[in-house]
């Protein structure tokens, strides 16, 4: 088998999955959350599935032991990808309330911002933001950003497939991760500048990732979306959430998904928090 085939069979599986679900808003039972959850322990119980995520970084619980290889710190790697999430997919920090069950494929849940917003920044913003048929963006969504890295000589591109290079088929990813809140504020963060990228010290970086929202959590996890609700993903990243919210401009986060390098125009659906023990790292 050719080399590409391989590598976009890998990227495939390392894309956020979306699934084909309904746009309503209704929460469903959590009688279903608890069977994906089922579902999830008896497809990777002892297959050897590495530690998994999103988590909570606010705890240190975790017994997976499978043996992981911290990737470098992200100046040393080439940043790869850049797309977001409606809602936060870790729960902690700022971002510890439940948004619900949502429609059980990972749309309308995740964890929000815990902080109060003034009656100036959650007006509501008139123009569309980033719509798609699950819904927009709106003044007070919450959205987790991940700029993934990885240590394969590549640029950054659309999809995590832009991570892979034919030369390495098995690079070391990291992503770097921040999650803002959207206000109607021209005043707020420019997220045009939060992800501008380009080379440095012999890199591809992003040049803006917030250095003032707490110390980041490290730990060591795997990719992300819903697709993995009732399945282990396989591959290994090594994870640095903060804990704290910016504030964004959410004309700016529109205006991004207008037209970027990562052909990004929606926000992605949230996987499942993952709370079995046997699935998370000790932190």
């Amino acid at each position: 088998m050719k080399t590409n085939i391989i590598a976009l069979a890998i990227a495939t599986t390392l894309i956020p999955l979306i699934a084909c679900a309904g746009s309503g808003h209704d929460n469903v039972a959590d009688s279903v959350i608890k069977k994906q959850r089922a579902m999830l322990e008896k497809n990777t119980d002892g297959k050897g599935f590495g530690p998994q995520s999103p988590r909570d970084i606010d705890t240190i619980k975790g017994s997976n032991a499978r043996a992981f290889t911290t990737a470098p710190a992200y100046t040393a790697m080439n940043l790869c990808n850049i797309h977001f999430h409606k809602n936060a997919e870790h729960k902690g920090g700022e971002f510890a309330k439940y948004a619900g069950n949502g429609d059980g494929h990972g749309f309308q849940s995740g964890f929000v911002y815990t902080g109060k917003l003034t009656a100036k920044e959650s007006s509501t913003y008139k123009s569309k933001v980033c719509p798609s048929k699950h819904g927009g963006l709106y003044s007070g969504d919450t959205i987790e950003v991940h700029y993934v890295h990885s240590s394969a000589q590549v640029m950054p591109g659309p999809t995590l497939g832009a991570c892979l290079s034919e030369s390495i088929m098995n690079p070391q990813l990291r992503v770097e991760t921040q999650v803002y809140v959207l206000v109607n504020d021209k005043n707020a963060l420019d997220f045009s500048k939060l992800t501008k990228h380009g080379a440095k010290n012999g890199y591809q970086q992003a040049f803006n990732i917030p250095n003032n929202t707490g110390s980041a959590i490290q730990y060591a996890g795997s990719t992300t979306g819903p697709g993995y609700n009732e399945k282990g993903s396989p591959l290994q990243v090594s994870w640095s959430v903060r804990p704290q919210v910016a504030k964004v401009n959410i004309a700016t986060v529109g205006k991004w998904c207008e037209g970027n390098t990562f052909n990004e125009d929606h926000a992605h659906g949230v996987r499942n928090l993952v709370t079995n023990a046997k699935l998370l790292s000790a932190m």
